[in-house]
């Protein structure tokens, strides 16, 4: 039986969300080759490469897409483990937002991560469009957020927890001629649609904007009748949906946590 190291994950973590060896090695605390040492140990001990680098870029391969959430809930799950033991007792109500799409792709490990190491904390949590949680957000509804940005234009106060690759996704039958490209989309302002449009003007490419939901779910069955392209998170393709190579670039999405100024209630 072979276990893992979870600093090991970690490290593959924070170089999956700073996209820089030289990064990594400043958060974690080694040096740069001490990282490539640590990637290339879990490499093996999982038998794929997880990152394609050159000189300029570091991105992950299929591999190490389908490892990152794993790893994630992995790190959450020694975490809590770590706090039940070690922690104080946290109580009181904790009232959490976040998007749609990030609340089915992550929070059901993060969750139950959170649940089994605060038993006595009662958490109220809800899903919404970005701008409507910031709102709600800014008007005390809500203990904390996560939502999505640009990166170069940051919530005031936001952490950033991860960049996301977007990519394009259509339906397999889907032609791409030279028509305006039909595009399925989320209520502006979102900045999934940002990036869509904004790489097709980029490259003076005309597009129509068929469908607009604000459920992710929604789009991806407005995808998969074959009605348009959509844009979204590389990790989060589901199946039967394929990713268009070739297409204009996309630059890469935010996810950040916006926190109340507010102390938790300690028993």
């Amino acid at each position: 039986m072979q276990d893992i190291d979870t600093q090991l994950l970690r490290t593959f973590v924070v170089l999956a969300e700073t996209g820089s060896f030289s990064r990594t090695g400043g958060l974690v605390g080694r040096s740069q080759s001490a990282v490539s040492g640590q990637l290339a140990k879990l490499e093996s001990l999982v038998g794929a490469r997880l990152v394609a680098r050159d000189t300029r870029n570091v991105a992950l391969t299929p591999e190490g897409e389908r490892l990152l959430p794993e790893a994630r809930a992995m790190l959450a799950q020694a975490e809590a483990m770590l706090t039940r033991f070690r922690g104080p007792t946290i109580g009181g109500v904790v009232r959490f937002g976040s998007p749609e799409d990030f609340a089915s792709a992550y929070l059901p490990d993060i969750l139950a991560a959170f649940a089994a190491t605060h038993p006595a904390v009662e958490l109220h949590v809800s899903c919404q469009l970005t701008l409507p949680l910031i709102a709600q957000f800014e008007a005390g509804e809500h203990d904390l957020i996560v939502v999505k940005q640009d990166p170069s234009q940051p919530q005031a106060g936001a952490r950033m927890l991860w960049r996301e690759r977007l990519v394009w996704v259509t339906a397999p039958g889907l032609r791409d001629d030279n028509r305006p490209l039909p595009l399925v989309l989320s209520p502006a302002p979102c900045v999934y649609r940002a990036r869509a449009i904004g790489a097709l003007e980029a490259v003076g490419r005309q597009w129509l904007g068929v469908y607009t939901s604000p459920s992710f779910s929604g789009a991806v069955a407005a995808v998969r009748a074959g009605l348009g392209a959509m844009v979204m998170p590389e990790a989060m393709v589901p199946q039967g949906l394929v990713v268009r190579k070739g297409w204009p670039d996309l630059a890469e999405a935010e996810i950040a946590l916006l926190i109340a100024p507010r102390a938790w209630v300690r028993r």
